[in-house]
Parts: C-alpha cells; structure tokens; sequence
C-alpha cells in the first residue's frame, strides 16, 4: 500500500502506522493522525463524511473531541474501521482526498506547523517492572548475584501505582527535583537537589474500553482493551529513591515527571511486529497464561545530547521483545482483583533490558545526567565499564 504523499522508506509514519496523537493549529485543538511530514485533521476528514463506515459515520463527534479518550472508550471495531477508512482516504488510488486541492489544503497541515499537546486524559497511571534483565541487574546491585530477583517476580508482574497529573509529552522540561537524600555516611537525611537523575528506556500502553468496578479482564480478552502504545521515560531520582522506598516503593523518586511521545501507535500498527516472547521459568497461574506470539519487535534507542554537544551520544540499545510479561499479561493482571481500567488510562513496561552486555550500560546512564561531560569523566566511566563487563565475564567462569 502507498499514499499518495511522499513518504521516505525509512519515514517513521507511512501509511501502514498512521499513528493518533492531539495537536493544536491556529488556536484550535484536534485529533490527527501522522501521514509523513503532515498531520491528517481527523475533525475536517469528519465534517466531510469520509468516515462512511457503519459505526463511525453514526459517531463522528468522537472526532470533534480535543483528546482520543471518547475514540479509545469505542473499541477495536471502530479503530479498524477507522484505520481501513484513513488509509483508503490516504492511497494514491483513492481520489476524494488526492484531487481535491481545497480540501487537502483544510485537511493536511505541515507537522511543523502544529504544536503537539497530550493525545488523552489519563485518569490513572500503573508503571510495571517487567524486564527479568532489568530487576535481575538491579537486584545484584541491590542484594547481591546469589539473590538477584524477590521471591514473586517470576510469578506476577509486579507494578506501582505512579501519578497521572505529571505525565507529559516529549519536549516539556523536566526541572530536576529535590527531597531528602541520605549520603552512605551521613547519620541524618538531607534535604537537597537530586544529583542522581536517572532515565528510564520504557514502552506504555493506553487502555481502551475499560471494565466495571469489581469485573476483571480476562487474558483472553485483554488484548481487545489496549487501544496503542508510546515511548516513555519514566524520569528516576535515583538518591531520593534508594532512601524512600522501602516499605512502598518509591514515591517523590518518580513522581516528578514522567514523559512520553505524542504520537500512539496503534496495536494493529504494531501487529506485523508480533514475535515470541521469553521462555517462562516458573509455571504462571492459569489467570495469566496465554498462547502465541503476544511480544513485539521493536528496536529502541537512546542517545543523549547536552548544551555543549553538537550531536546526540548514543548510551544504549534494546527491543520491546525483552520483556517477561506481555502486555496482555499487564492488563488482565491489573484488572484480576476488579480494578476498573478506564479509557486513557496508561500503563508503563518498567526499564526494558536486554541479554547483550552492551545493555547493561542503562545502569550508569544516570552518571551521564548527574555530571557535566568532560573528556576525563569519559574516560573513567568507561574504564569502569570495562571493569565491570571483566569482572562478571570471570564471574561466569568461576562459577562453571
């Protein structure tokens, strides 16, 4: 399939993702879609009756809307309607769009030229912890080789409970936060600016339909509920957290700033990424067994760029594909004690890790923020990593 807007090959928004996200353009709020370097105004597409499917022709005021909560709220069968529909409107065969020039010029507007805004009202935010890489790595920071993961990990996807009014999209600063921080030989806290600040490479997915308070949402069915997903950084005041979080879990550590992309990718976007996930090391309870291929391909980057660089540092690699539990496995988890998951509610991946050493460098990225980069400093991160990878490679020896 081709549009007839000229997308480049390596374009992340050709007409097979067409990804939904919230902009405003001279004043005024609407719901688009990514088409290239264009916004498709899904507003003007509905006054025009282009939407001539049996359900949204019926529901064409869900486009009116400054957010996708009342679009999400409608389920699977309106989004592929939806989908089919846009990339009919879209295809270099289709016309009604591509000939008329009046139109196109109300309809597609210069990605440029707009101001991305939050695409939905989140009204609840859960941050899940799902990478075995990650906790098991975190673990032997924490408690040592021979106790890297807690007794439930490989049975239940554990998560916490983050806050919704501090999530934002990418390009909204951050200001770096202060709370009390506790130095290794320090008898009393302190209360002071963060000088650990940590990122964290994630994936979210927004929910769809929801489930009434005290009904669950079967595994079997939990893939019908999850509308896309986005990237996130769920932004880690790594000094503030190792002093807070026991008995709960962090708190001021994490509630600070959470940033995602604007752009939802939707699952049937995502469907042709379906891959196997990990082999499972401990039998799950029947509430979260699932068949099939529910992980996703998805190669993730992050590069850093400060103040004094002229281009972006890459610091690390990894894929969605990674993670212990799916996110079906999340979703019907979250629900299986009756919690009612609303429409826009989103739901993190946790740090998503990988196998390959290289991956393990994520747990010194939060140095990279906390110190001005200078050629010295360089020098003896990496010297440490070098030591570090050489002294879990003799690790592996010894123990064999």
């Amino acid at each position: 399939m081709k549009s007839f807007i000229e997308v480049p090959p390596s374009h992340h928004f050709p007409i097979q993702n067409l990804p939904y996200g919230c902009f405003v353009h001279g004043g005024k709020q609407a719901i688009g879609v990514a088409i290239g370097e264009y916004v498709l105004n899904l507003r003007v597409v509905a006054e025009n009756n282009l939407f001539d499917g049996p359900i949204l022709s019926k529901a064409t005021s869900v486009f009116q809307q400054t957010t996708l909560n009342e679009f999400m709220a409608m389920g699977k069968q309106a989004w592929k309607e939806a989908r089919s529909s846009l990339q009919k409107i879209l295809s270099s065969d289709e016309p009604i769009l591509r000939d008329n020039s009046s139109l196109r010029s109300l309809a597609l507007i210069p990605i440029s030229e707009v101001k991305m805004v939050m695409p939905a009202k989140i009204g609840d935010y859960t941050d899940f912890y799902s990478s075995k890489y990650h906790a098991s790595n975190v673990g032997i920071m924490f408690r040592g080789k021979e106790n890297p993961l807690l007794p439930n990990w490989l049975h239940i996807p554990v998560g916490y409970h983050g806050r919704s009014s501090s999530v934002v999209i990418s390009g909204t600063p951050i200001k770096r936060p202060v709370g009390q921080i506790k130095a290794p030989d320090a008898s009393v806290p302190s209360f002071d600016v963060c000088k650990n600040l940590d990122f964290e490479l994630e994936m979210a997915f927004f929910v769809g339909p929801g489930n009434e308070l005290g009904e669950t949402i079967p595994i079997s069915q939990a893939h019908d509920h999850i509308f896309g997903m986005v990237l996130m950084n769920d932004w880690s005041a790594r000094d503030i957290q190792v002093w807070e979080y026991v008995p709960l879990g962090p708190f001021l550590a994490k509630n600070f700033g959470t940033t995602i992309s604007p752009w939802i990718v939707t699952m049937d976007a995502l469907s042709p990424f379906l891959t196997s996930g990990p082999s499972l090391e401990a039998q799950l309870l029947p509430y979260l067994k699932e068949e099939g291929k529910k992980a996703y391909d998805i190669h993730l980057d992050v590069s850093i760029k400060t103040a004094s660089m002229s281009h972006p540092s890459p610091l690390s690699h990894s894929n969605l594909k990674y993670m212990y539990y799916s996110v079906t496995q999340q979703l019907a988890h979250h629900a299986s004690n009756g919690c009612n998951m609303q429409p826009g509610d989103l739901c993190g991946s946790g740090t998503i890790s990988g196998p390959v050493l290289f991956f393990y460098f994520y747990l010194i990225s939060y140095l990279f923020l906390s110190f001005r980069f200078s050629l010295i400093f360089l020098v003896i991160i990496f010297s440490a990593y070098f030591f570090y990878i050489l002294f879990l490679l003799l690790n592996m020896v010894n123990n064999k």
